[in-house]
């Protein structure tokens, strides 16, 4: 079935794209336990995925296509993919037509050549791994991995010359030329010797700081550092030593830079075009109870209060932690109020404003919801999303900024604030942060989503179901005995979104479980599914609910053979669910889906009305439907289309 690349092997390939992958907050292509997995199996879950921001198809039926580099580039910017070339795409369907072995024997060394040519592409960022030929059900396929590219070798381009549409990069409509202003970003971005914040700015002076916000500065830094010499220094000296003010050993250029003026300045000398006309940072509150009203209060440059970063800190912070518990502790006989929560704030908030790029179009934007956090910059990510979400690979793109905020004791250094952010999250049981990279403009969003994944009604159903023992599981036990009950149960896959360990962990842990009788184990290998272990009876199954609330229903009963009468009955159990909080199966929850889904509607509309969360219906339940036929999407060959929406198909689920 598997026809090999000399030197290349199908789990080394693979590696190579879990490695991009099983850190990223999104659902990735199934490539757990690599040794079990053959060709057909990969190629199938491509299909599947459908060409999205990280995969292309190509023909290349007559040669390789000059449009394969254009997406090479564009890959390589954005946060890599994979190139399936011999698969032709028709009316939004994808056919494998596949390639010869004579084709595939000169496309690859045309590949090669044409890769190591710079007047093709300027560097060549792929080793013999990255390319792979397998069979397809008969038909030969060549696969190319193109990782991102890292922030040192960006941008890739075609051709000898960056500039003039001769870079790429990605979004879901596919790859798009650069302008000549993005190029530069990028140019700019990979200079790690200038950072962006170290730029003197032409004829500012010493009137153009905020003397009240340097004065809370000075006033924190010596709360914090009382015996430190910089105290000693004149405003000048200690602006200086801050990189707020600096001289160039080179130019002989001297003055106030961009992260003195941004941090200390007046509002009027940051929005002036030297500096950042662009600026505009932004606080939306969203905690009222009128959805008509747009924010229930708003903290914006509004000429009351010089909006430098250092008083939007000051004003905003408060306001983000204000619903947060705060409970008293002492330690080493220093009160203690702050928790890891408000400590995972704190840093978003700072890496939100240390990692900006105040030449992109665009502002600094925080929302609070009831439900989450979101906070927005200008800029792209400087590492991958696998990067961010392991740490330890701190890349800042203003060093000055992080250093002031450091200094008084507001952020961390090394990486540490993105585990810092996880950590505090976690500790919540809240559903893991999430980072997303937007373009046009560029823009990175952190989301911190504030939904549970240990539901008090859950806990307390499963204490009394097992006497109590359940004090005794690990916060990962917990989460995946907790899973199970909501979701009626789990699966190896699913837990691995929820919990942060091994695929081949989190196997031994639900074994352990299923010793210890919490859980029971339903089939074998990789179809195995794990359900709460209710034997002893001690609450309600979902049969049990669904026979009390149609006690009165006794009329729907007979009418069962009705489809129609099903589609009341299923509407009845939905509200008698919304009311006991119970658990469906999934074709209990595809049928109540599909009632509510006869119009285009949003998955978010949906997630409302079943009591699911977007993310595990897009996970796991819209899959399965679209793999029964009984759904569909409104703009099919775009899946991850921003106002994608679904509607039930005209297949009777019933005879699934």
């Amino acid at each position: 079935m598997i026809e090999v690349c000399k030197g290349t092997n199908l789990s080394v390939f693979l590696q190579r794209i879990k490695q991009k992958e099983e850190m990223e907050n999104k659902k990735p292509i199934v490539l757990n336990n690599l040794e079990e997995w053959d060709f057909t199996d990969y190629i199938d879950s491509l299909i599947q995925k459908e060409e999205a921001v990280d995969l292309e198809f190509k023909i290349a039926k007559d040669g390789l296509p000059n449009s394969l580099w254009d997406t090479y580039s564009s890959f390589a910017n954005t946060d890599g993919g994979v190139i399936i070339l011999g698969v032709k795409e028709y009316k939004q369907q994808f056919i494998i037509e596949g390639l010869t072995k004579e084709q595939i024997s000169q496309y690859k060394k045309d590949f090669w050549n044409q890769i190591n040519n710079p007047d093709c592409v300027n560097e060549n960022l792929l080793s013999d791994n990255d390319l792979y030929e397998g069979c397809y059900k008969g038909k030969n396929l060549l696969l190319i991995y193109v990782p991102r590219a890292t922030r040192i070798q960006r941008p890739i381009y075609r051709t000898r010359n960056p500039f003039g549409g001769h870079t790429f990069k990605r979004n879901h409509e596919g790859d798009y030329k650069c302008t000549d202003a993005e190029v530069k970003r990028l140019i700019a971005d990979s200079d790690e010797n200038h950072p962006r914040d170290s730029r003197i700015l032409c004829n500012y002076s010493i009137e153009d700081i905020d003397k009240e916000t340097l004065t809370q500065y000075r006033q924190l830094f010596a709360n914090l550092k009382p015996s430190h010499p910089w105290l000693s220094l004149n405003d000048l000296e200690f602006l200086t030593k801050l990189e707020a003010y600096r001289k160039d050993r080179h130019t002989k250029e001297e003055g106030f830079t961009l992260a003195g003026i941004l941090m200390f300045g007046k509002t009027e000398s940051i929005t002036d075009p030297e500096c950042a006309p662009n600026y505009f940072p932004d606080y939306r509150e969203h905690l009222g109870a009128d959805d008509s009203i747009r924010w229930s209060d708003r903290i914006c440059p509004d000429g009351t209060w010089e909006a430098n970063l250092f008083q939007f800190y000051r004003k905003v912070y408060p306001k983000l932690t204000v619903i947060l518990p705060k409970p008293f502790q002492i330690r080493n006989g220093i009160r203690i109020d702050e928790t890891p929560t408000h400590i995972a704030i704190r840093e978003a908030f700072i890496n939100t404003l240390i990692h900006c790029d105040f030449s992109e179009e665009g502002n600094i934007v925080v929302e609070q919801w009831v439900d989450k956090y979101r906070f927005k910059n200008p800029g792209t990510m400087l590492v991958s999303k696998t990067q961010y979400y392991s740490g330890g690979d701190s890349v800042c793109r203003n060093k000055a900024f992080q250093k002031m905020f450091m200094l008084i004791g507001f952020s961390e250094k090394a990486g540490s604030g993105v585990n810092k952010i996880i950590k505090g999250w976690r500790e919540a049981n809240w559903q893991k942060p999430y980072v997303e990279e937007l373009n046009r403009p560029d823009k990175v969003e952190l989301t911190l989503p504030m939904i549970s994944l240990l539901p008090d009604d859950a806990v307390i159903k499963l204490k009394e179901l097992f006497d109590g023992k359940i004090e005794k599981l690990t916060q990962d036990e917990l989460t995946a005995l907790v899973t199970c009950y909501s979701e009626n149960e789990i699966n190896n896959t699913q837990l691995q979104y929820v919990v942060p360990q091994h695929r081949s962990d989190i196997t031994k842990m639900l074994k352990k479980l299923c010793n210890e009788g919490f859980l029971i184990a339903e089939g074998n290998g990789r179809g195995t599914k794990y359900h709460i272990n209710e034997s002893e009876g001690k609450f309600e199954t979902l049969e049990d609910k669904v026979e009390s609330s149609e006690n009165n229903m006794e009329s729907s009963e007979s009418n069962m053979e009705s489809s129609e009468s099903n589609m009341e009955s299923l509407k009845s159990n939905m509200e008698s669910s919304k009311q006991n909080k119970q658990r469906m199966t999934f074709e209990e929850l595809q049928a109540l889906i599909i009632s509510l889904s006869q119009d285009y509607i949003s998955i978010e509309e949906i997630a409302t009305k079943v009591h699911k969360t977007p993310k595990y219906l897009i996970n796991f339940i819209i899959p399965r439907m679209f793999q029964n036929g009984t759904i569909e999407r409104l703009y099919p060959g775009i899946p991850n289309h921003p106002k994608q929406k679904y509607k039930a198909t005209n297949k009777n689920f019933n005879k699934q």
